[in-house]
């Protein structure tokens, strides 16, 4: 519904930064373009009101607005030239879609008097993100901006939140328009039916061997209270899903664990071993289910499934569930709250699992190089339980995942699509936008720099991030599988790496060389006190590929 317009007739690109304001925006990160200048050219009226960060690729300041999205559960709004620009970014656009994870790319587009002459730079790209996001639309009427901007919004939001894209021709965004405004978009919250409650209860209460998953976006605090009180009053173990560590204490009584890349054999032993499965919140995807391994689709063989997810069309996509509740994790977690059946039937195993969980994310020994699991074990002891890390992709996150030990909601980003380059632009979009937080961003050398050329974005805007790189000269993931597939046969994994402390010194960074756990609670110390962003260089080694593998183990030697 519109509202009388408060503006006068102005630029459409005027009028779209209007409606970024009115919904809430009050960050954009962006590469610039002389395709939307209109759009930049608007920004420095209300600098006051929305920040402009400026970054230097377009994969960076995309994967910020992604960051973004997350921890606000609204969405990240990222700003790209045509072609090159909007290509670059799509990185972002595929990790917000596989994520879950509200966002809207704005692309800059040639004029629409250049369209399909494969003008400069131009692509079309309601073909080329078709597939990648929520919806794609081009603008070529400058009065519908609003009406626009509003849906982008909803779309993005709602249901299954992920990306938007918006095409915005160039000319049409210096058109002047009488564009009245629209109200801020709220998400509009589908609760569970109080006979799905009722029938989720009656489960429980016939069940055995009951096991929770907890998992997806958009949680908050309050969620997160909520769903431990539905496990806690009835002695639930809880696992969680891929990188959503952070949707569950796991110093609780009831935590078992995560489902992730290499989780605890133990876990997955008491996840196949279920008679009832209550899947609350994530998508169950590849990663999750272990290549679809764990839990086999598409009907459970002797497991009752209950999936509660806020997108109609995931229930029953892959797995088809014997209880199907469309609901977003608000609603679903309130009405949880309220359930209390006899546990006696499975006393103590939630106890039991906790334990197994933390005999598992307990250091263990490497015989060369820098010990990963000591570190993230120190950091889980001596970081506030407020302090967010991020990661990208690669088997230094496995380290990370198993060892670190979330307390707080929306203190763990990572790409649940697996893209690296992801961990540097998250831990600058979450500093900026959690500037009193301890912000640590972990990326392993090859990770690291697909986007280490955003320190200079940090300098520029005080994000004081602590950067660490775990530097064992190789693609790790992908070496591991290669030693696991062809072994001996080293082929395109090997890395010539810089001297990644200069490196960050060069930026104005504080650099710091590690070559030992011994020497790393006094680097990291120094690294939070230099009131700057500092980056600390871990010397590993490849021979130590992941917990408790080995290349030479891998060669069978």
């Amino acid at each position: 519904m519109a509202d009388a317009s408060p503006f006068p007739a102005r630029t459409a690109g005027k009028v779209l930064v209007d409606q970024l304001l009115i919904h809430g925006a009050d960050t954009a990160y962006c590469v610039p373009g002389e395709s939307y200048l209109e759009v930049l050219d608007a920004l420095h009226d209300v600098s006051d009101r929305l920040t402009l960060i400026n970054a230097r690729h377009e994969a960076g300041a995309a994967n910020m607005a992604e960051a973004h999205g997350k921890l606000t559960g609204r969405p990240g709004i990222c700003m790209v030239t045509r072609g090159p620009g909007a290509t670059q970014a799509s990185v972002g656009v595929h990790t917000a879609f596989q994520d879950s994870t509200p966002m809207i790319l704005l692309i800059g587009q040639v004029a629409r008097d250049m369209k399909d002459r494969e003008a400069f730079q131009e692509v079309d790209y309601t073909h080329f993100f078709r597939d990648q996001c929520k919806w794609v639309a081009e603008i070529n009427d400058p009065a519908r901006v609003p009406e626009y901007l509003a849906r982008a919004f909803a779309t993005a939001m709602n249901g299954r939140p992920g990306p938007v894209v918006l095409s915005l021709p160039e000319d049409m965004l210096t058109e002047i328009a009488d564009a009245p405004a629209i109200r801020r978009v709220e998400t509009a919250h589908a609760a569970p039916a109080p006979g799905d409650i009722a029938k989720l209860e009656a489960l429980l209460a016939k069940a055995k061997r009951p096991f929770v998953i907890y998992g997806g976006t958009k949680w908050s605090e309050e969620t997160v209270e909520k769903a431990r009180q539905f496990a806690e009053n009835n002695a639930l173990p809880v696992a969680c899903s891929f990188r959503s560590k952070d949707h569950y204490n796991n110093m609780g009584p009831n935590y078992a664990g995560d489902l992730g890349v290499a989780p605890n054999p133990k876990l997955v032993e008491r996840v196949k071993g279920a008679d009832l499965l209550i899947v609350f919140g994530p998508r169950l995807g590849e990663m999750t289910t272990s290549g679809y391994t764990i839990l086999k689709p598409p009907v459970l063989e002797g497991q009752t499934l209950v999936h509660i997810h806020p997108g109609a069309q995931e229930l029953g996509r892959v797995y088809q569930p014997d209880l199907a509740i469309n609901a977003t994790v608000a609603a679903a977690a309130d009405a949880l709250s309220q359930i209390r059946v006899d546990s006696s039937a499975w006393a103590g195993e939630a106890a039991a699992a906790h334990e197994e969980f933390l005999a598992f994310s307990s250091v263990v020994e490497v015989k060369r190089g820098f010990n990963l699991s000591k570190m993230f074990c120190w950091l889980s002891d001596n970081l506030p339980e407020s302090a967010i890390l991020t990661n990208g992709a690669g088997n230094y996150a496995a380290w990370l995942h198993r060892f670190y030990r979330h307390k707080q909601c929306r203190t763990q980003l990572g790409p649940t699509s697996g893209a690296m380059g992801y961990g540097v632009p998250a831990g600058i979009a979450a500093k900026l936008e959690k500037p009193d937080a301890l912000v640590v961003s972990v990326n392993g050398d090859g990770c690291f720099l697909m986007c280490g050329q955003e320190l200079a974005t940090a300098v520029q805007h005080g994000a004081n991030v602590i950067f660490i790189v775990a530097d064992n000269g190789a693609y790790g993931t992908i070496r591991m599988h290669q030693e696991r597939e062809y072994p001996g046969r080293v082929s395109g994994t090997e890395l010539k790496n810089p001297d990644f402390a200069a490196y960050a010194k060069s930026f104005g960074c504080e650099g710091i060389r590690v070559e030992s756990f011994d020497d790393f609670p006094a680097a990291f110390e120094q690294a939070k006190n230099c009131g700057k962003p500092a980056l600390l260089h871990l010397i590993c080694d490849v021979e130590e590929i992941a917990p408790g593998r080995t290349i030479s183990g891998l060669r069978g030697k």
